[in-house]
């Protein structure tokens, strides 16, 4: 099981498509404040069908309380700054995949209390700038569960 974590998501459909993610692979969905909805918003409910009822998906003030709560073995952030592919890690059962927002990415405070291993960036063409936040997570997420054998998949 992984866990899935938002700082400060602004677009509701691709907070309901990462719901719909985590319901299917069995990753829990932590979303940090501020958020630029709220979690009843018709275009997050939308995008996340019914399966928001399937996915576990917790609300925290800030990132430390995050922290502080969960405890996760290991913290890996994923962002154009990372110099290491997110392929080249071996993931493990209770990581903690963080991504910053839609539109500013995760600050520079956060990035610099991380390790260069701990930031990681997916390979893209040169002179792009990101891919949507819901296709970035799900490129994450299913490597770090194929990685795992797909554990409880049917």
């Amino acid at each position: 099981m992984f866990h899935i974590v938002l700082f400060q998501p602004k677009i509701p459909p691709n907070t309901g498509n990462i719901i719909r993610l985590c319901a299917n692979s069995g990753a829990k969905l932590h979303l940090i404040k501020p958020l630029g909805f709220t979690l009843d918003d018709s275009k997050l409910r939308r995008a996340g069908l019914d399966y928001r009822e399937f996915a576990s998906v917790q609300v925290y003030e800030r990132m430390d309380l995050f922290l502080e709560k969960v405890r996760p073995p290991r913290l890996f952030a994923c962002s154009k700054y990372g110099r290491r592919t997110y392929h080249e890690v071996t993931f493990q059962s209770g990581d903690a995949l963080l991504f910053g927002s839609e539109t500013e990415g995760l600050p520079t405070q956060i990035r610099n209390e991380l390790s260069k291993a701990q930031l990681l960036r997916i390979p893209m063409l040169p002179d792009n700038r990101s891919l949507n936040l819901s296709n970035a997570v799900a490129v994450v997420l299913y490597e770090a569960w194929r990685q795992n054998g797909f554990k409880g998949a049917k």
